[in-house]
């Protein structure tokens, strides 16, 4: 029997790139990435590996989660050790951040925690830093996948507490705090949402 601790997402694999394409794009050169629900550690692996300039928090309520998240970032100096978080709290272990990213949570967590990133985020982020959120969303005017629409089946029969997120309720949520979400499509029927601290 492995005494490794790292779980594995075979989802990793084929967003990892998209993903880090657009976090390119709107992540500040320097400064602190804090990582909400960093799940198996995998993501944040691949990020801090490919941006070398910025320091990444992960972060899982989980012990387990976080013996993986530490075991996949252990060679990375520019990954710090994973924090038990709980993004409903009303009190995050960090002070401040330049950026939070969450992937693939607000569908498989009560809303919630969904509210409670927002509100953590804006305790955390300066004016103008960025919130990036990805993962399937239900958008308006947009035809939702059928892929999507039986993964949300999926997710209510399992837990009536999780599914697909409207995005209109995500925007709606963040007004008084962040901008309109920015909106980047992604393969999978997934997308990349952006919302900047006011």
């Amino acid at each position: 029997m492995s005494n490794d601790p790292r779980r594995q997402a075979p989802a990793v694999a084929r967003n990892r790139e998209p993903i880090l394409q657009v976090l390119r794009q709107v992540l500040p050169p320097r400064g602190l990435v804090l990582e909400v629900a960093s799940g198996t550690g995998e993501h944040c692996a691949f990020f801090a590996a490919a941006l070398p300039g910025l320091d990444f928090q992960p972060s899982e309520p989980s012990p387990e989660g976080r013996a993986s998240i530490d075991a996949w970032c252990a060679p990375l100096p520019n990954v710090r050790p994973a924090l038990a978080l709980d993004a409903a709290a009303e009190v995050w272990p960090p002070a401040a951040a330049d950026a939070v990213l969450c992937i693939n949570m607000a569908h498989i967590a009560p809303w919630a925690a969904t509210l409670g990133l927002l509100r953590g985020a804006a305790r955390l982020l300066p004016a103008g830093a960025p919130l990036v959120l990805y993962g399937p969303w239900i958008r308006p005017g947009v035809a939702t996948a059928p892929s999507n629409l039986a993964f949300d089946a999926d997710l209510r029969a399992r837990n009536p507490a999780w599914g697909l997120r409207r995005l209109e309720d995500l925007a709606a949520a963040a007004a008084p705090d962040f901008t309109a979400p920015e909106v980047t499509e992604m393969p999978a029927n997934n997308v990349t949402l952006v919302l900047r601290r006011r």
